[in-house]
């Protein structure tokens, strides 16, 4: 075992320091003997999502009914989910099968700009999405003049392309950084603070430039899309009949799901994360050290019998 992880480290001289070639995504494996129970979960829940999408997306090409704005985004949206899931889980299941847990620094990083391009685009996406059912139904009168087909060309392809080169941003000054070890991402997938925190630079500006890009591409589209669903609502409410309420709410309900399972989960993550970094770590930490270091406990036992004398030199 330590032969095998002293070749998987494969690492290069530079000068004075030891930057290293590969990472190690320990993912689950902690759990060798569900590894083949899990490969098979995620290989059905990856066909299942790869072929519901592609059903969705041909849908919509084929079937005349369905080429409205709408559709071409939930299109749009279907194909960005294909992507998305192939740019994890393809990777996940060949180190659940092989065990071999390793990818280059570079493959790591193409990862890491993939899915945060993916993450960015869909958020949005969905913004365009929700103003799309604002324009639908709080201004109906205006809604074929405003979302014709160059219109939703231009802002389909704006999600896309906006979500790509901000994430190229992060990937260029991560392409940048020297990785000196440790080499272990506790993740089955390469993501942007294991990475960071796994370097050898100053982290600050990487983390002030990942907090702005990630404010901008986060939070401006969901205000977006909650202030175009407080007018939607709004105006559902205001519908005098009981039928036309329910017709209105049902172009956009599926729309309203999606978002609020999306950014529900990520609000979930970030605070079960905060939570993780600012009271349990500062919890933990001192009992780590405590239990493991000897020095330490050597002076908790001198300290509590009245001795105040000095162990050794710091």
């Amino acid at each position: 075992m330590a032969a095998r992880l002293v070749i998987s480290l494969q690492v290069q001289e530079q000068g004075n320091q030891t930057s290293i070639t590969e990472f190690i995504l320990l993912g689950f494996g902690t759990l060798p003997d569900l590894h083949f129970f899990l490969f098979l979960l995620f290989l059905v829940i990856y066909i299942a999502t790869t072929a519901g999408n592609i059903l969705i997306m041909a849908l919509v090409v084929n079937d005349q009914h369905l080429h409205t704005p709408m559709y071409f985004f939930l299109g749009n949206l279907s194909c960005l989910e294909i992507c998305y899931t192939s740019t994890i889980l393809p990777r996940m299941l060949a180190n659940l099968l092989t065990e071999d847990r390793t990818i280059s620094v570079s493959g790591c990083i193409t990862q890491y700009y993939f899915f945060s391009s993916m993450l960015a685009t869909e958020c949005l996406l969905l913004s365009v999405m929700s103003y799309d059912r604002y324009l639908a139904i709080v201004k109906p009168l205006h809604y074929a003049a405003s979302m014709n087909g160059k219109s939703c060309l231009q802002l389909a392809g704006g999600s896309w392309v906006g979500g790509f080169l901000a994430s190229s941003i992060t990937a260029l000054l991560l392409s940048q950084f020297n990785f000196c070890g440790p080499n272990s991402i506790d993740h089955f997938f390469c993501d942007f603070i294991p990475l960071v925190k796994l370097s050898c630079n100053d982290p600050q500006l990487m983390e002030i430039l990942a907090f702005t890009l990630t404010s901008v591409l986060s939070l401006a589209p969901f205000l977006l899309t909650l202030l175009s669903y407080v007018c939607i609502i709004t105006t559902i409410l205001r519908i005098p009949s009981t039928t036309g309420r329910q017709k209105a709410f049902s172009t956009c309900s599926s729309h309203l799901i999606v978002v609020s399972i999306y950014y529900g989960t990520l609000l979930i993550v970030y605070i079960v994360l905060s939570l993780i970094y600012t009271v349990l770590t500062p919890l933990v930490n001192p009992l780590i050290y405590s239990l493991r270091n000897k020095e330490v406990k050597e002076a908790l036992r001198k300290g509590g019998s009245g001795n105040g004398e000095s162990s050794g030199n710091l």
